[in-house]
């Protein structure tokens, strides 16, 4: 009889909270997710392209990150651009050891020379012999068959940590960008006139004095 009494008691509380609560609608913790992080695309930066995965000395060449300490090397857009057409690059020999920010390149147009320094300290395993033969590949494709070098580099993680990526990277290039202009006032007309795209030829604007001072402010030779 006991059980019965505390079998209907049970029952009771029960139909009871269920009347109090059936009007109630549950409430549901949001699930709680990353916030996305935005697209980082720095692909035209100032007007000149800018390839997001690589590093960048800032005297104008690039650093790609092969792994296994292995890294390939070459000019970048704003280089390529600012140098014009070339009759002729001038590199180390192979198996020679390079440090970062030593004179690696020497780069002749018109009979102008500059000189470009490198981006990231090891031994040279690779030469691209078509770029160098044939300098019209650079222009045409700075950051893939116009690449320069191929290194083994021991040390390359704290080589990189002095060069440029990111976004420290975009505002380089848009202050390089800026200065060139500011440099070559007459490259403003030649730009607007080329869609606001930079001319592919800025040495074609610049005299022999002019050449060595824009080169050496940029190249930092």
């Amino acid at each position: 009889m006991v059980v019965l009494l505390v079998l209907a008691m049970f029952l009771i509380f029960i139909v009871i909270d269920y009347l109090r609560h059936r009007g109630e609608v549950a409430v549901v913790a949001p699930e709680r997710r990353p916030v996305a992080i935005p697209a980082f695309d720095a692909s035209l930066v100032g007007g000149y392209v800018l390839r997001p995965e690589l590093a960048y000395h800032p005297g104008h060449t690039w650093v790609m990150d092969e792994g296994r300490n292995l890294a390939r090397v070459g000019l970048d857009d704003f280089a390529v651009r600012l140098l014009g057409k070339l009759e002729s690059i001038r590199l180390p020999q192979l198996n020679r050891w390079i440090r970062q920010g030593q004179k690696i390149l020497t780069l002749t147009h018109e009979g102008k020379t500059a000189e470009m320094l490198s981006p990231i300290e090891g031994e040279i395993i690779a030469i691209n012999r078509e770029a160098v033969e044939n300098p019209e590949v650079i222009r045409r494709d700075p950051y893939g068959k116009g690449w320069l070098l191929a290194v083994k580099a021991p040390q390359i993680e704290t080589n990189l940590k002095n060069l440029l990526t990111g976004r420290l990277a975009v505002r380089w290039m848009q202050e390089a960008a800026e200065r060139l202009r500011g440099m070559v006032p007459q490259l403003a007309g030649a730009v607007a006139q080329d869609g606001g795209l930079p001319v592919s030829d800025v040495s074609a604007h610049l005299d022999g004095q002019n050449w060595s001072e824009v080169t050496k402010e940029f190249f930092l030779s």
